[in-house]
């Protein structure tokens, strides 16, 4: 951000006659995009540019936390709980914070049924780190890894996002662009640089408009972590929890009390950073677009991180997962040559494909437009048909994703 200012500086200079660079064309071009952004930002989460999310019907509310609307009513006009809002037509209207509270509540009240209502990780459970990979673009990583958090938060889990990509696509969907909202050493590069500018990991979360995520978002600066591994290796950042591929993890250990997932979405590339992803990651998703360039690309990928994780475990990194799954995504079951590559995969992966996959609809395609996920969406903001279609395979593909979580915490 510091060069492209110093290049607009330059333009400013410049005597209008002369020819502009490459440099100077690209910057202004980035920062015409950047201004454009931000205005429809303005324009779409009018008054203050800030996202917010829905309220849940009593339908709703009942649907997830398993009980009879007829109770949550009861609930309501007992005043046991919390007292949601009415809408001018009287209907009640749930905030998903209320709903949470009402997870406690009845958890509380019904202490037999209590991981029913509030499953959230206990005890000697293992805090769950899941790493979403894939350096093949198209394969739906952010997406995939914003609708596990949004499902997640909705169950009732603390869920932590950790956005590792410099293009920040998590972060946009969280709603921060992360030209204008995102500082310098405000990412976790902050907490894992290797300089006296460190910070607390802590001092880089942000709480979202979703309740039950916080955030540590993304920006460019990033990628200086890459840059400044090689020197610190040379300098003799190589042992315990100072060497690359442990410091994520460690960070991440400060704050492991506050969540019971965290999920990375990972940058597209095999660098420093994947490999810190894949090192503090429990868990591993593989996205795949089930077409056969896809496939190609991704076995290049499954070759050069397996590479990869064999020098970090020869520098005794562990590398021990509680479970690895590829989620096939954007699938077209009419399609014939998509049906074949999701055959082939089963058939050569077993189990560790998962059964469920997420099918190409608009519907997704709509809510990425408006920076959100499938739970954000009103109905009526997209045909029902398609939206309740598109909500199932999501729904089946982040159930089964949940779990494998509960497996490893001992629940079935």
């Amino acid at each position: 951000m510091k060069k492209a200012s110093r290049v607009m500086t330059t333009m400013n200079m410049r005597p209008e006659n002369m020819i502009e660079s490459s440099a100077e064309k690209i910057s202004r071009q980035s920062q015409l995009l950047s201004a454009q952004l931000q205005s429809l930002r303005e324009r779409i989460y009018e008054p203050n540019a800030i996202k917010t999310l829905k309220t849940y019907t009593s339908r709703e509310v009942a649907g997830l936390l398993g009980i009879a609307e007829s109770t949550l009513r009861q609930m309501s006009l007992d005043g046991e709980g919390v007292i949601p809002d009415r809408h001018d037509n009287g209907r009640r209207a749930y905030t998903l914070e209320q709903i949470n509270e009402t997870r406690e509540h009845l958890a509380r009240k019904r202490p037999n049924d209590a991981l029913e209502f509030l499953p959230r990780r206990r005890g000697s459970d293992k805090l769950q780190v899941i790493a979403v990979a894939n350096f093949k673009g198209g394969s739906a990583k952010t997406t995939t890894t914003v609708h596990l958090a949004h499902y997640l938060a909705i169950a009732g889990l603390r869920v932590l996002a950790l956005d590792l990509d410099p293009q920040a696509s998590l972060s946009a969907m969280f709603g921060y662009q992360p030209e204008f909202d995102v500082d310098e050493n405000e990412t976790v590069y902050a907490a894992i640089r290797y300089d006296d500018r460190r910070r607390p990991i802590r001092d880089v979360i942000r709480k979202t408009y979703f309740s039950g995520i916080d955030l540590i978002p993304a920006n460019l600066e990033l990628m200086e972590y890459e840059h400044e591994t090689p020197q610190a290796i040379a300098d003799g950042h190589g042992r315990g929890d100072e060497i690359f591929f442990r410091r994520l993890s460690s960070v991440i250990r400060e704050v492991e009390a506050d969540y019971d997932v965290v999920l990375i979405d990972a940058p597209p590339q095999l660098g420093y950073l994947t490999l810190g992803a894949l090192c503090a990651a429990t868990g591993l998703l593989i996205t795949i677009h089930p077409a056969m360039i896809d496939v190609a690309s991704m076995n290049q990928f499954l070759a050069m991180m397996s590479d990869l994780m064999y020098v970090i475990e020869e520098r005794g990194g562990v590398l021990k997962h509680d479970f690895i799954r590829y989620v096939i995504t954007r699938h077209n079951p009419n399609d014939g040559p998509q049906v074949n590559v999701v055959t082939l995969l089963r058939s050569l992966f077993k189990e560790d494909v998962l059964a469920p996959a997420v099918v190409e609809t608009t519907a997704i395609a709509s809510a990425g437009l408006e920076k959100k996920s499938l739970y954000e969406m009103s109905r009526g903001s997209v045909g029902r048909d398609t939206l309740n279609r598109a909500l199932e395979s999501v729904d089946s593909v982040n159930k089964e994703i949940l779990r494998h979580i509960k497996e490893v915490w001992g629940r079935s």
